[in-house]
């Protein structure tokens, strides 16, 4: 296996799913993107263009973008805009159902849809690329996304290339 830590940017649902995200970005497996203060991102949406700047910002430097699905991320603007901007940008992209992690406030929550349905990632060879979403175990799906979440990456960067 690969000991390169890579650099991730996390998409997701903040509102619904900040502490199933939190327990991934605190396994120290993978170097995530650093949460935003509340603060900051008060400050960010009231800039023009401040959220896509953030957005972009935050890509660069990035090996991977995982978009961590929990039951309503597929329907979120921002979400949408991160997986296409991650695409532009060359970035690898897959997904992993987080709603079997259980959050201290809300426990699990009901699977989402796939939030790549009506995309389409087309490589500079003119193939149609399909990313992944993973699904981890239903009984331990901390320990199932801690075991594999490197080998993910890497199976997406070879895979988009």
């Amino acid at each position: 296996m690969n000991n390169i830590k890579r650099k991730v940017f996390y998409s997701f649902h903040f509102d619904n799913d900040v502490f199933r995200v939190q327990q991934i970005r605190n396994m120290g497996v993978i170097e995530g993107d650093e949460p935003v203060q509340p603060n900051t991102w008060e400050e960010i949406k009231r800039k023009p263009s401040g959220v896509e700047r953030w957005i972009d910002d935050n890509l660069q430097g990035k090996s991977c973008l995982i978009v961590l699905v929990g039951s309503e991320t597929a329907n979120r603007p921002w979400v949408k805009y991160e997986i296409k901007r991650a695409w532009e940008l060359s970035k690898a992209i897959f997904g992993i159902n987080i709603h079997n992690l259980k959050c201290p406030k809300a426990g699990t929550c009901s699977k989402g849809r796939n939030p790549f349905d009506g995309i389409t990632f087309k490589k500079a060879n003119g193939q149609i690329y399909v990313p992944t979403v993973y699904e981890p175990s239903s009984t331990d799906a901390y320990n199932d996304i801690k075991q594999k979440i490197s080998g993910w990456i890497e199976a997406a960067i070879k895979g988009a290339a």
